[in-house]
């Protein structure tokens, strides 16, 4: 099924754009490419190159791809006058050799070890691919020479390309969307999946939001902290790795507790209530359930709502009074491998459930949840879809 999409306002060839270059480059710098060096030899046996994200391949039969050079380009009369070049596609540690061969005015192949292919053209070592090419074409493109070549030898290596998009480089790794990979099935693997899938999550929410975001595992010791977030107000000048939280009066512990297995939890549950109970049913944290009725409440509110919270207490090791939120990560077999939360300035940050944090916090364990095999149930589906204004704050 096919659809015609009509320009709501079409213009003649030649007619001026409603934008400028630089809106433009821009816009075009929003397609996320990988980045490649385009190298080749001239006839006095000098080696040339230069960073292209310009690359694209063309047909497979016959094996064709393009990269476009800009006229002004110094090597554009040097690249015109050969019939071969070689399209090295860099490898994610290679950004310094990319700068490089974006560069002019210098050496650029000096104290590189490079190989020799096909006709002496140079080929940058340490690459991702590289493929060999004859020129197939030249065709003009407006302020750039669009270069076809004929791929006549191909090589390989397994390493993960370097990305560019939006001005950076970027870091190329599957797509978190769909099926987990092959294998995905016990805690363990679930576990590592899900801080790849959460480390990027939260990295997106504390952008989106501003808020100093932390990832949690559960350790030998209990909620183990493996990831932080700074916010541009981050609640810490020291956000510390490997921190090991209460069970009972951390919204992370609690976030995690609520989706274990009493086994896994029971120990260091009963060592924090016995506080409690030392005096006289006074806990030592106002954020913790006295009694274990009350301990129970609590996982029940976060697995009806899929969210904790801890209201003003402490952060670790700082005056500051901060509130926190978190997100429980479930796997197929709906235990908690991770969880995703935050934590803010008492005096600013609201922890209600109903917030538009609240929601985009909760859908995000949920969306990381069903990507490693978590299928939830009807009710669980319908609570975390409404708002809880009724639960009551501790």
């Amino acid at each position: 099924m096919s659809a015609h999409i009509q320009d709501p306002s079409p213009r003649q060839p030649g007619t001026a754009t409603g934008f400028d270059s630089k809106e433009l480059r821009r816009a075009l710098g929003d397609f996320v490419t990988g980045v490649t060096v385009i190298t080749t030899v001239d006839a006095e046996g000098r080696f040339h190159g230069l960073t292209a994200n310009s690359f694209s391949s063309v047909s497979l039969d016959p094996p064709l791809v393009l990269w476009s050079q800009a006229i002004g380009a110094p090597s554009h009369g040097v690249f015109c006058g050969v019939e071969r070049f070689a399209i090295n596609i860099l490898a994610e540690d290679q950004i310094e050799l990319s700068n490089r061969f974006a560069s002019s005015g210098r050496d650029k192949f000096a104290g590189l070890d490079i190989d020799v292919g096909v006709d002496g053209v140079p080929l940058l070592r340490g690459c991702r691919a590289w493929l060999e090419c004859t020129v197939s074409s030249r065709l003009p493109g407006g302020d750039h020479t669009i270069h076809v070549g004929e791929v006549r030898t191909i090589r390989r290596a397994t390493r993960k390309p370097l990305v560019f998009g939006g001005g950076q480089y970027l870091v190329a790794d599957p797509h978190d969307l769909g099926s987990p990979p092959p294998g995905i099935g016990t805690s363990a693997q679930a576990q590592l999946h899900a801080v790849r899938l959460g480390t990027r999550a939260m990295a997106r929410l504390s952008k989106e939001h501003d808020e100093t975001m932390t990832l949690a595992v559960w350790g030998n010791h209990g909620p183990t902290v493996v990831a932080w977030e700074a916010s541009g107000s981050p609640v810490s000048a020291q956000l510390p790795l490997g921190l090991v939280l209460s069970v009972t009066t951390s919204a992370t512990g609690r976030a995690l507790a609520a989706h274990l297995p009493d086994a896994a939890t029971a120990r260091f549950v009963a060592a924090e209530l016995a506080l409690a109970d030392e005096r006289s049913g006074v806990p030592a944290d106002l954020n913790s359930p006295a009694t274990q009725e009350a301990w129970q409440r609590e996982l029940a509110d976060v697995r009806r709502h899929g969210l904790a919270r801890r209201t003003p207490g402490a952060f670790h090791g700082e005056q500051l009074i901060v509130n926190a939120l978190s997100a429980p990560v479930l796997d197929a077999h709906g235990q908690a491998v991770l969880a995703i939360t935050a934590v803010g300035d008492a005096s600013r940050f609201d922890v209600g459930l109903h917030t538009p944090f609240a929601q985009a916090l909760a859908a995000t364990a949920r969306d990381i949840s069903r990507r490693l095999g978590h299928v939830a149930a009807p009710e669980e589906a319908t609570h975390t879809h409404t708002h809880a204004a009724a639960v009551p704050s501790h």
